[in-house]
Formats: C-alpha cells, structure tokens, sequence
C-alpha cells in the first residue's frame, strides 16, 4: 500500500484539508480529510487525473506554424492534410509518445484520441490495417497515460457525398462495413479502451450513420462551422444535430465535439438524449470557429467536458478557464460555472469509456496530479479557486492508475524536450 498526504485536495464537490490517501493496485482504497500528516508529503492543491476528452495528435506538428495570418478553418485544414500526407507508423508513434508524454505533464492521465489517419498514401493498407491505431496504443502506453483511441469512420469529403481525395483517401474504408469489419481486430489493452467516432455529418454519408448508432463511447464532430449546418440544410432539410438523431446516434454513451452553432431545437435534442458535449476551447478561438453555448447546454442537463483538439496549447487548466472566460465575453456577465463544474468537464473520464475514473475516491483509479500554490502564478490564490489561476507549468507531480509518472515538473518515463525537438525537426 502507497500512502500520500495532501494539504489540500480537492474531494467530492470542494477542497479538503489534510487528506490522507491510500492507494493499493493502483485504485483508492481509502480517502480520509482531516488526518494527520503520515506518508508521502504531496504540495500544493491535489485534484483528481484530467481527461482531454478530444485530441488530434499529429496536429501538434502545425503549433507555432499556422497561427499567423489570415484564413479560416478551412484554410488551417490544408496546412493539416499537408501534415498528414507525412506520417508512417513508426513516425506517429514517436509523434505520439512525445504528445501523450507532454499532456502528462500537463496532469492528462487519460486522452481521448479522434483517429482518422488509418492507411498509407493513397488509401492503402498497411500490412497491418491498424498500423496507425495500434502506434497510438502504444504511445500512449509508453507514455504513462491511459487512452481511448475514437476510431473514426471517414468515408466523403463533403455533405453531398463528394469522394475523398488527395490524402483524405488515407482516411477512408469504403463504407460502414469495411469501417467495423477492420476495427472489429484492433485491440486495446489494460491502458486502452477501443471506441468509435463518426467524423461529421460532412464525412459520412446519411444512409451510413446508423451503422454506429449504439456504440459507446462513440464521438462525432457537431456543428464546428456554419458551412456544415448549411450544407446540411441544404442537402438533408435539417440541421446536424437532427439528421444524427434521425439516425439514432445522440445517446447518454455519445459525445458532441464542439456544438458551436446550434438551434435551440438542437439543444434540446442533446439534453433529452442524455448526449454529452465537448467543447475545446483554445482551438474553437484558434480556428475562429465562434464561441459555443455552454452555459445553456448545461441547463439542459448535457454533461460537459474538454479538449485539447488541436494540441495548439497543451494545457488542461486554459481550456477550464476558456469555458468560463467564452460565456464571459459572450454574456457580458461573470460567474457562469462553479469550480466544481469547471474540475467536473476537465475530469470527465467518463465520456471516454472510464467509469471508474475521475474523483479522489475508494475504488477509482489511482490518478492524483498536484500542482503547485507558491508560483508566481498561484502564489496568493485560494485553493478552491487556484484552478482558474494555474497553468500546466505549475504541475509538478502526476500519478496514474498509481503509477508516478511526473515527478517535480519532470516526466519519470520520456525526455519530452527531447522527443518533441526530435520528431519536430
């Protein structure tokens, strides 16, 4: 049994003081506030592991190189397929590693990865078909952290049907079934839940959705651009949101990745259907993609949660105040969401499949991150509200399923400054 003490840590809904916790194959066997200091001495304010529930590993190769400029999404879109026509199995997973290693550091004990770089040029099948998925895994793995890998069905580069081309045809299998009979042979592991993703309605045909319908986790890119909604008017007489639900796909065990522009029919599609929403909100103001209704969403009971997306900005507590901050300027009113809801959207492991994730608790999974009162971004904060003064760079220590994989502000299992200046050159 491992025993560590937090001065303070964040339990339940608040913070405690003086938390003795107990930690026995890699689960919490005890959680006890108001105990005397005994075992290992962790600083600072203690909060459960972070889920990044939406990420797009490779797209960390374009950070400080697309934010410059004028454009738009679509725009920043060809500077990623130019990114993606790059990649082999052995280059994405030293990518990956690198990635993963750096969210640890972060305090991500778990990723939820949206996976649609399958093939070789050309549409092509690796010897192995999940040569791409599997390199994920093993990131991941190597990298400390826990990982749902949100294998995604891409079949059309447009509403209308328009086929893949260029290097979309890596991201394609012919259809739904060609989708599942290639996933059905992807494995997971202790550290790996294997999910699914629906692209967008842009990328899978209508007559192809249900296909997926029923499968948890399952994610999907909803309403990011006004073209999409748009297009979708235009080719199917309804909005996104409907055409999925037509189509059984809005469930409790489904996530919405962004939901910028929705219709308040579409919310109440979203909270009647127990579906979740991610929103990632250092990306959605990269991308210029607008400022979704949150606020509103989690009045209509949608569970939240966040994501790092574009892997612009590692850094969980950015987007905690990005979803805060967004319905701020928005508004023009303050004080939109408690900090127990902000840690509850950056803890959601459950909207990647982890149950038995996410809280200080008996019987969850051992995923503790600390990060640090005395810097001088914290120093002075109260603990109950550090998280909205906290950066990444006050993590110091993070442990995963009970495993120490960040020690004093220094990953104990990869040299991420190495590997990223390496896989970055």
């Amino acid at each position: 049994m491992t025993v560590f003490h937090a001065r303070h840590a964040w339990v339940g809904d608040g913070v405690a003081e003086n938390v003795r916790i107990e930690i026995e194959n890699g689960r919490f066997t005890a959680v006890t506030p108001g105990s005397p200091a005994a075992g290992e001495p962790l600083p600072g304010l203690v909060l459960p592991g972070l889920a990044n529930a939406h990420s797009h590993a490779f797209h960390r190769a374009l950070r400080g190189r697309t934010h410059t400029g004028r454009g738009s999404f679509w725009t920043w879109r060809d500077q990623m397929y130019a990114v993606a026509a790059t990649l082999d199995p052995d280059g994405y997973l030293a990518l990956a590693r690198a990635v993963y290693a750096e969210m640890a550091l972060a305090g991500i004990t778990c990723v939820g990865e949206f996976h649609y770089l399958h093939h070789a040029p050309g549409g092509v099948r690796y010897a192995d078909p999940n040569a791409m998925g599997a390199a994920l895994i093993q990131a991941a793995e190597e990298a400390g952290i826990r990982i749902t890998l949100l294998d995604t069905l891409y079949l059309t580069g447009g509403v209308d049907g328009t086929p893949l081309h260029g290097v979309q045809e890596r991201f394609g299998d012919g259809d739904a079934g060609g989708w599942a009979a290639r996933v059905a042979d992807l494995r997971g592991g202790p550290h790996a839940v294997v999910g699914a993703a629906i692209h967008s309605v842009r990328a899978v045909p209508a007559g192809q959705l249900a296909e997926l319908a029923g499968r948890a986790p399952l994610h999907v890119h909803l309403s990011e651009q006004r073209a999409e909604n748009e297009q979708c008017r235009a080719v199917h007489g309804c909005t996104p949101a409907e055409l999925l639900d037509r189509h059984g796909v809005l469930g409790p065990g489904t996530t919405a990745v962004h939901a910028t522009h929705l219709t308040e029919g579409d919310v109440k599609l979203l909270g009647d259907s127990g579906t979740g929403v991610c929103f990632c909100p250092t990306t959605e103001r990269d991308l210029a993609d607008g400022i979704g209704p949150a606020r509103t969403l989690a009045d209509a009971h949608v569970p939240l949660s966040l994501g790092s997306d574009s892997n612009a900005v590692i850094d969980p507590f950015e987007e905690i105040r990005g979803l805060e901050m967004n319905e701020r300027l928005a508004s023009e009113s303050r004080g939109h969401f408690p900090a127990a809801s902000l840690v509850a959207a950056a803890t959601a492991h459950r909207a990647l499949g982890w149950d038995d994730a996410g809280a200080i608790a008996p019987g969850l999974r051992a995923d503790l991150v600390a990060i640090s009162l005395s810097t001088v971004r914290t120093t002075g904060a109260h603990p109950s509200q550090a998280i909205l003064a906290a950066t990444a760079a006050d993590v110091t220590h993070v442990i995963s399923g009970g495993r120490r994989i960040v020690a004093d502000g220094v990953h104990t299992l990869v040299d991420v400054p190495r590997e990223l200046a390496k896989v970055l050159r």
